[in-house]
């Protein structure tokens, strides 16, 4: 076990967000949480939102084969995942077009099952930060007002840099903390950007204050993440 039982928070909750859509955010939180699970911390995921499905969360679905275990009873009584939608659109109009409003607090109080029964919590968003849930509320605004840590998943494809440094700007201004940034070199095309671009992302980081959060290569060979940095990640070192 590589953690210490007193240095594990019960009920703690994590964010995996993105810098846009298709970014990786599934597949990093499942090889995450199957990490912290082998860890010994007692692990669930969590889809906030999922548009373009319909039963059980495509990304749910894949976070458990990442885990390699079953669906679990809080998948199928849609504790994972309070919201489907069929539409495949951002939240607001998936629920508008089906009649439907998003109560973010139905949310909460799906995460709040969770937390009861798991040490951590890996909730992953939808789109990016600045995605609408509803009409009123943004992402990023709801990670805020529920003052969780989050994890972003960037890449070293074109655009990257300027997407990256938008979505750490949204965080800083709203004070949420960034514990790590996963970047995924799934989307990796040339050396060259790919190394400039993680060290200006590094270097973002520490500008904005976020010099405590690791950054976190993922490949074909899978998640590089030492103990060290994975402890980094839901207990960041005290100023």
């Amino acid at each position: 076990m590589l953690f210490q039982e007193e240095r594990v928070m019960k009920g703690q909750v994590l964010v995996v967000s993105g810098i846009d859509t298709g970014i990786g955010k599934t597949v990093a939180t499942g090889l995450l949480a199957r990490r912290f699970a082998g860890a010994g911390v007692r692990t669930i995921t969590q889809k906030i939102a999922q548009t373009g499905c319909e039963g059980v969360s495509e990304d749910i679905a894949t976070h458990r084969e990442l885990m390699g275990i079953p669906l679990q009873e809080v998948d199928l009584d849609g504790a994972t995942c309070p919201y489907l939608f069929r539409f495949p659109a951002s939240p607001h109009l998936a629920a508008a077009l089906e009649g439907r409003e998003i109560d973010f607090m139905a949310i909460r109080r799906s995460t709040f099952k969770l937390q009861l029964r798991y040490d951590l919590v890996l909730l992953e968003g939808v789109g990016g930060l600045l995605v609408p849930l509803t009409p009123e509320l943004l992402f990023a605004d709801y990670v805020r007002d529920a003052g969780y840590g989050l994890v972003l998943v960037s890449s070293p494809r074109l655009g990257s840099i300027n997407h990256t440094l938008l979505s750490l700007e949204v965080c800083a201004a709203r004070h949420i903390p960034v514990r790590g940034l996963i970047y995924n070199r799934f989307f990796e095309a040339d050396e060259t950007i790919a190394a400039d671009t993680r060290t200006v992302i590094a270097a973002a980081l520490k500008r904005l204050g976020y010099d405590a959060a690791p950054v976190i290569d993922l490949d074909a060979s899978g998640l590089a993440v030492e103990a060290e940095d994975l402890q980094r990640l839901i207990d960041p070192p005290r100023r």
